[in-house]
């Protein structure tokens, strides 16, 4: 159960940082308050996962579920350019998740 609160609390983290060049533009009140709700939301959701999982862990995985994610929002939605190197350092990202996830005090 801890994993699967620990990729909600990433998946919100991408919600939020994706909200933020949103929020940058055009910073509509119901907007900031979204962005900030989605804030609290993720790291509510992280402290719980980190009820089971260690800091070392949950937090890196919780950052980098983020960091992926952001990218994948830029892309997606934002239009931004990919390159041939950003993939690469998904791909490195993504291996050390799931290494810390195999190797992990759990």
């Amino acid at each position: 159960m801890a994993w699967l609160i620990l990729v909600i609390a990433g998946l919100l983290e991408t919600a939020w940082a994706g909200l933020l060049k949103t929020v940058a533009a055009k910073p509509a009140p119901g907007l900031v308050a979204l962005t900030g709700a989605l804030i609290v939301a993720s790291m509510v959701a992280l402290a719980w996962a980190m009820r089971t999982l260690p800091v070392g862990v949950a937090y890196p995985i919780w950052t980098g579920i983020g960091s992926v994610g952001a990218v994948a929002v830029g892309v997606l939605i934002y239009g931004e350019a990919i390159s041939l190197t950003t993939v690469a350092g998904l791909v490195f990202l993504i291996l050390g998740m799931v290494l810390l996830g195999l190797g992990g005090n759990h």
